[in-house]
């Protein structure tokens, strides 16, 4: 949510920020909002010189009770009463005033950095920099869920019993490495001096409402019935709610987070068949960062969470890119995203393993997250980055590792939390291991 003061002072800039993100459709609220502000400023403007007239008549009903002119008293006590009706009324209406301009003010989108390409969708998004050597080896690649299923490590056809199409069990070695490749993340983030949290997986609609906007919210949330809790599709939720309502001080900033949490999303919409398998499912579990900080640094923030991630992958000789979300790609609370993306050596391409975001004080402002200056308070700056994902790295973790013999590899740095195992092997070849 952008400042009303934009709006009021710069609303062709706001106006020119829709167009950019090619949601033409919005342009009337700008107008509509500034129409809403200015009724709420005259209704306040009438409340307060109503409220300063019913103080001064106030004053005078004690002088004139002392003066023995009682029925002059109780008029002008009368008077004062229906002030005081009046005010209630004018106090309600500048409630659903400000209640209209905020329903509004919540889909306007955020401004982007100037930085930021335009274009309509993720087809015009744009490569910033290639991150090791893609390989496409002499021997062909299967597809991820039947190397998984040649380790004996996963299966679907329980999980549609059990719960369904988007879920999965994974088992033996395959489960093991998930669990170690979410442990490692941890690990290498806390070297990072990032604080390791386990956040609430369950947070209140008003920090829903507080960290999204409400189409990511209807695409992306389950709702537990009859309770004001949804399920989160991100620790980034909790972590970012945490800090609702707080002002924090300048000199504990900035907040450098990284925490574990199983995630949930409805995934709605239609998907391709790349998405099929462990690509796009209802619940995976993820490591993130999230970081709390002073506007100036923000952008400082930003490069260092995007290289966090290049750096995690590369560590296990997985290449990736670097992909600059366009105008028309940017979720309306981000100010600047950038997706990495891991190479695909059976596809020849590479595909979405993370995003990081910068929100500037979106979130912030509907949270209220305040830090203490010295000239007064001001909004925070909030942003976040995935750390892993698994399943979804687990595809390219299988496809860059797997060796010609059926075999896969285990990079060095997930070793000792494989107990020492260097190799995934098929159960038929065991034998030969």
């Amino acid at each position: 949510m952008i400042d009303i003061k934009l709006i009021r002072e710069n609303p062709e800039l706001v106006k020119e920020n829709i167009k950019k993100k090619f949601q033409d459709a919005k342009l009337p609220l700008v107008d509509e909002v500034r129409s809403l502000d200015e009724e709420v400023r005259a209704v306040k403007q009438k409340g307060d010189a109503m409220r300063n007239e019913r103080n001064v008549k106030s004053k005078q009903i004690g002088a004139l009770m002392r003066e023995g002119k009682r029925d002059v008293a109780e008029t002008v006590k009368a008077e004062v009463k229906k002030m005081g009706d009046d005010l209630e009324a004018l106090q309600k209406k500048e409630e659903e005033l400000n209640a209209e301009i905020r329903k509004r003010m919540m889909v306007i989108p955020n401004i982007i950095d100037p930085s930021v390409p335009i274009g309509k969708d993720d087809s015009e998004n744009v490569e910033i920099q290639k991150f090791g050597d893609p390989v496409v080896p002499d021997f062909e690649i299967p597809y991820h869920t039947d190397i998984m299923e040649s380790l004996d490590g996963l299966d679907l056809d329980s999980a549609r019993r059990t719960t369904g199409n988007g879920f999965y069990y994974l088992r033996k070695d395959v489960a093991r490495l998930h669990s170690s490749i979410l442990s490692y993340a941890r690990d290498f983030m806390i070297n990072k001096g990032f604080d390791y949290y386990v956040p609430p997986f369950m947070i209140h609609g008003d920090v829903v409402n507080g960290v999204m906007s409400f189409d990511e919210m209807q695409n992306m949330m389950y709702k537990i019935e009859g309770e004001d809790l949804y399920l989160i599709g991100t620790s980034e939720h909790s972590m970012i709610g945490r800090f609702m309502g707080q002002i924090l001080r300048e000199e504990d900033l900035p907040y450098t987070l990284t925490s574990y949490s199983p995630c949930f999303r409805k995934e709605v919409g239609a998907h391709g068949i790349e998405e099929r398998g462990l690509y796009r499912v209802h619940q995976f579990e993820k490591q993130e960062m999230v970081v709390v900080c002073k506007p100036e640094d923000s952008k400082y923030w930003y490069d260092q969470l995007w290289k966090n991630s290049v750096e995690f992958f590369r560590s296990l000789d997985i290449p990736v890119r670097t992909l600059e979300c366009c105008s028309g790609d940017l979720a309306d609370l981000k100010v600047k995203s950038c997706d990495v993306e891991a190479w695909s050596p059976r596809q020849k391409k590479y595909f979405e393993v993370g995003s990081c975001s910068n929100l500037g004080d979106a979130q912030a402002r509907r949270l209220g997250i305040r830090i203490k200056g010295e000239k007064g308070n001001y909004f925070a700056h909030t942003l976040n980055n995935t750390v892993v994902a698994p399943p979804r790295m687990l595809i390219a973790f299988f496809e860059n590792n797997l060796q010609a013999d059926g075999t896969v590899k285990i990079p060095e740095p997930l070793q000792p939390y494989m107990g020492g195992q260097k190799v995934m092997v098929p159960p038929e070849k065991k034998k030969n291991f």
